[in-house]
């Protein structure tokens, strides 16, 4: 069995195989990186993914547990004696399940493993929203008004942070992520009751009960912010991007640029958020996510993995970020300089869902029929074929359309043209709703923010 690492001294550790820890399009967009870069891959799967097309297409493969994702996709033990095994080099998390846990991270170094993204450390301080806020607070990065510290326990303390802010204030977990732990406080009178149910939410969804309080900003737009770094002091930012279509903090639809967002105003903010990585020795792939109202940007937290709307930046940037990911995970330098990076067009990501789409209840069963978009600037990440079986077990996302053109107006209209080619048979799917709200003429103008979608939504159902 060959080493799973070996260095060289030039250019750091290097690797010619990577153990994929994840399941579905994701690991068949990794595999496909690898490929492209002559690695070689290793597929973990389940139990309920034994069968799988992208484990079959693996280089080689272990079955590492029940269809449970605790016992398997989450199962950190597993997981490494499966690259030990299989004499995998570097372990890739993928997004979801281990992505961001830095104690996966550090157990995958300390094994020997090269883990495919930041270090544990650089992780767990952009993981906790306090200590990330602090960092970008002390890098020049814009932040929502708020303290960078954890709510006391004091009542008249807490009333006076609130005071101090002005309503309406968020509450939020500071371990959160995902959408869930925080709650909107619109006045004094309901700060108690928010904070009691927000700390026990924290508690058993984060296993800490610390919390911190922002302003809450009423009509905001989510904007983020894609860098790129290397282990040496190298970074850049590709773009940006608009993922406020969003349903109960979820995201449904995102382009790339955000519309309506001038050069000046971005820039140095994508300048700032380099700055931060470099201060705080990050490596890989990233995201910088705000608020943005009123031409002002707010912090908000860093994503310290790939993410699922990665595509629309790709399309824009001309530039594969998986590919980069790996190599420079490899210890190689990044190839490119911030001059080098020209984003051209737009992009636009539709997450496609086994869900019903106007309960929005998920949907497993088997695929019967099945077709797919085709044509220029028209692109489908997806694992699933006709005969796949969707698993209960997992999330509803079963594939992203993402399409590419010279205008915002273009890429919107190839996507309904894309959306109206698609067909998935057998179970329920957000496709309907995907096209209805392609039709819609508030989105098609840009005129929109982080609750347009909850109040289309609302609006639809009483028509």
């Amino acid at each position: 069995m060959s080493q799973p690492l070996h260095k060289n001294s030039a250019t750091g550790p290097r690797f010619d195989s990577v153990l994929i820890a994840n399941r579905g399009e994701i690991a068949v967009r990794i595999q496909r990186a690898c490929r492209d870069l002559g690695v070689k891959t290793v597929a973990v799967c389940s139990e309920a993914d034994r069968e799988a097309l992208y484990v079959k297409a693996a280089d080689r493969f272990l079955c590492i547990g029940p269809s449970s994702a605790a016992k398997s996709y989450l199962n950190m033990d597993a997981i490494l004696l499966a690259a030990r095994l299989t004499g995998a080099g570097a372990i890739h998390p993928g997004y979801g399940f281990l992505s961001e846990n830095s104690a996966f991270a550090d157990a995958a170094e300390k094994a020997g493993f090269v883990f495919i993204g930041p270090d544990a450390k650089s992780i767990a301080t952009m993981g906790d929203k306090i200590s990330a806020k602090r960092a970008m607070i002390a890098a020049g990065v814009p932040c929502v008004p708020g303290p960078d510290t954890a709510l006391p326990e004091e009542a008249v303390a807490v009333e006076q942070i609130a005071l101090d802010i002005g309503y309406p204030v968020i509450i939020k977990a500071a371990g959160g992520g995902g959408g869930r732990g925080m709650r909107v406080v619109p006045e004094a009178g309901l700060l108690h009751d928010a904070i009691a149910l927000t700390r026990e939410e924290a508690r058993q969804a984060f296993g800490s009960p610390a919390l911190y309080v922002e302003k809450f900003l009423q009509h905001p737009r989510h904007i983020e912010i894609q860098v790129l770094c290397d282990s040496h002091g190298n970074a850049v930012w590709l773009g940006h991007r608009d993922c406020s279509m969003q349903r109960r903090h979820q995201k449904v639809v995102e382009e790339a640029p955000a519309p309506g967002v001038a050069p000046e105003i971005i820039a140095p903010v994508g300048e700032a958020c380099v700055q931060a990585c470099r201060q705080i020795g990050y490596r890989g792939v990233g995201t910088f996510e705000f608020l943005y109202e009123d031409n002002a940007f707010y912090f908000i937290e860093m994503n310290t993995r790939l993410q699922v709307e990665h595509p629309v930046t790709e399309l824009t940037a001309g530039i594969d970020i998986v590919q980069e990911q790996i190599k420079v995970a490899q210890g190689l330098p990044l190839a490119l300089t911030q001059a080098d990076i020209n984003c051209k067009g737009h992009s636009f990501e539709c997450r496609i869902n086994a869900e019903d789409p106007e309960s929005f209840m998920s949907s497993a069963g088997v695929i019967t029929g099945l077709d797919w978009p085709m044509g220029e600037g028209v692109r489908v990440d997806t694992h699933i074929h006709a005969g796949y079986k969707v698993s209960p077990y997992y999330d509803s996302l079963i594939a992203k359309i993402i399409v590419h053109a010279p205008t915002r107006a273009q890429a919107m209209e190839t996507m309904r043209g894309a959306l109206a080619a698609t067909r998935v048979d057998g179970i329920s799917t957000n496709i309907p709703f995907l096209r209805a709200l392609f039709e819609d003429r508030s989105f098609a103008d840009g005129e929109t923010d982080i609750h347009y979608l909850e109040k289309w939504l609302t609006l639809r159902r009483t028509l």
